[in-house]
């Protein structure tokens, strides 16, 4: 007569395949290496979310190590104190894409107006319409307060932005589309496409953030707005710019 198989023992002999002599998870280390690989980028988004939340002043480490699930001495471990922790979540977030969108530029084959609209919008889909947009709104409101964190984020942050603003202007300019800017007023002509960028994401985050703000601006609608009225103003032909 043939012997049936169990199938609990069989449950229980594939069970013990997984584990040690011990009894111990054999697939535990690869677990704990996951886990470990994990912890730089679980904790840079547990300080992103409470340094927008508090403020830099305000953000203790040891909350951030909290939220991120990980003891205080395990968040020093990957960063030598706040300063740096926060130097991170600004390069995770912000400063380490400069590269890829200046390669965006590079790639570009279309007209420059239209270049400037998709980097409007570019900036608003990547970064205005997501937490890391509080991270401008913080700056506005500490770095007087923290000159060296002011001077790290103006050289990775504001300065990179300004050029590649004013790299977009400079191709309208070459092909003839925008109006002759003197070299001497590109810096401020970058800054005037800037400030009403900076104006929604600090809005964004301080009016906007009201649960029954007195007025509420639509992000599109307002992008729209920006792009038309400065394309009315760059553009070198009289007639009024596409939107």
């Amino acid at each position: 007569m043939t012997r049936k198989a169990c199938p609990i023992a069989a449950t229980l002999v594939s069970a013990l395949n997984l584990c040690g002599k011990d009894g111990q998870d054999a697939t535990a280390p690869a677990k704990r290496a996951r886990r470990k690989e994990a912890r730089p980028g679980e904790l840079l988004a547990a300080a992103l979310t409470l340094f927008v939340e508090k403020g830099y002043a305000a953000t203790r480490v040891e909350e951030v190590a909290q939220l991120a699930g990980v003891s205080k001495g395990t968040l020093f471990l990957y960063f030598a104190n706040k300063e740096e922790l926060f130097k991170a979540v600004v390069r995770e977030n912000l400063a380490g894409h400069f590269p890829e969108w200046n390669a965006e530029f590079d790639a570009w084959s279309g007209n420059a107006s239209e270049l400037l609209e998709f980097a409007l919008r570019a900036w608003w889909d990547r970064v205005g319409s997501t937490p890391v947009a509080g991270i401008t709104k913080l700056m506005m409101s500490e770095a007087a307060n923290f000159p060296e964190l002011a001077a790290f984020y103006e050289n990775e942050v504001m300065v990179p932005g300004r050029l590649l603003v004013q790299r977009i202007l400079r191709l309208g300019v070459a092909r003839g589309e925008f109006r002759p800017i003197a070299p001497a007023d590109m810096q401020y002509a970058a800054y005037a496409v800037m400030a009403p960028m900076l104006f929604l994401m600090t809005w964004k985050h301080s009016f906007g953030a009201c649960a029954a703000p007195i007025e509420v601006i639509d992000p599109l609608r307002y992008l729209e707005q920006q792009a038309r009225i400065l394309l009315n103003g760059l553009c070198a032909s009289t007639a009024p710019a596409a939107a």
